[in-house]
């Protein structure tokens, strides 16, 4: 069986190729190379996967491509391709954003009208919700994105409701929990907190550090999104969190403890766009998809410190 993966050169769609190549499947990954960081960390994400004999890369703007012929014979669609980043997405930067979330979205969900594919996975993000205090956050609470990239996400999950509605485009939803591991984007804040424990250089964190967030190791991400793509459902959304709501300060201090450093830490004042809490209502991940997250905090962080520690020698 053959899959579709945009956003392969990603950190989190480079794991999910490799995992459906181990499964069996074939698989084409499509990505733009977006210049939010050095293209050196996408290629090193994809060194593994161009030498498999059943990964095929295109390297294309989804907006650009020919999607009914890239869509042939494909069983699964995995959207994982955007533009990421809260902080990013304001003023002029939005344009991006509306072209690589939005567009880029509908134009695969046009592509798949009347084709014989057996799930549309759409990953969109916790971002959804803004900065509620009603938590845990329910796939069926109130969406309120404080941010434009929050924005463009819960307007692609209502684009994939839209073609289920319309066209029965067999779409599912993932609102993925703030995600770290092994190959984590160098502009995410793990990666910068180990960067510069690493160098020895002052770390910026932005408000008190009590602010609190459901961290969602990468296997887990990749084993629920494979559920929902086996899932029997359409038109459905689900939260894929870790399970564990800690707050900033807690995580430094337990990555302290694996490094065996200490934190240079420069306080700045909260961001626009920033949230104060996140944490994953999972009952209906875990009742409909089987979804239990197995990877906690401290393991996750220590994966991650030996995997940069590795790439930064």
């Amino acid at each position: 069986m053959k899959a579709l993966v945009t956003g392969a050169a990603g950190f989190i769609g480079s794991h999910l190729a490799e995992r459906l190549l181990q499964d069996g499947y074939e698989v084409c990954g499509v990505d733009k190379f977006l210049e939010n960081y050095p293209r050196q960390w996408k290629e090193q994400n994809l060194s593994g996967l161009l030498r498999h004999p059943r990964f095929r890369f295109i390297e294309s703007d989804l907006v650009q491509l020919s999607l009914p012929e890239l869509i042939d014979g494909v069983v699964y669609v995995f959207h994982l391709a955007a533009q990421p980043g809260v902080r990013a997405s304001w003023g002029k930067e939005f344009d991006r954003y509306t072209h690589n979330n939005l567009l880029a979205t509908q134009k695969l969900l046009e592509a798949c009208k009347g084709r014989r594919i057996q799930k549309f996975v759409f990953a969109s993000s916790s971002s959804v919700y803004g900065d509620t205090t009603d938590l845990p956050m329910r796939e069926d609470g109130v969406t309120c994105p404080v941010s434009p990239y929050g924005m463009t996400k819960l307007a692609g999950e209502h684009l994939c409701y839209l073609y289920w509605k319309a066209f029965e485009v067999p779409v599912v939803s993932l609102r993925f929990f703030t995600v770290y591991g092994p190959r984590q984007r160098p502009d995410m804040g793990f990666h910068i907190f180990m960067r510069a424990l690493l160098r020895d250089e002052e770390l910026p964190l932005y408000d008190d550090g009590e602010q609190t967030r459901d961290f969602t190791f990468y296997s887990d991400i990749v084993g629920g999104t494979l559920a929902a793509a086996q899932y029997p459902g359409f038109g459905e959304i689900f939260n894929l969190g870790g399970g564990c709501r800690t707050t900033l300060n807690e995580m430094l201090q337990t990555l302290e403890t694996i490094s065996g450093r200490k934190l240079r830490i420069k306080k700045l004042p909260r961001q626009a766009g920033d949230v104060r809490h996140t944490e994953a209502e999972l009952g209906r991940a875990r009742d409909r998809l089987g979804f239990n997250p197995h990877v906690g905090l401290a393991e996750g962080l220590r994966q991650e410190w030996e995997w940069l520690g590795s790439c930064l020698k």
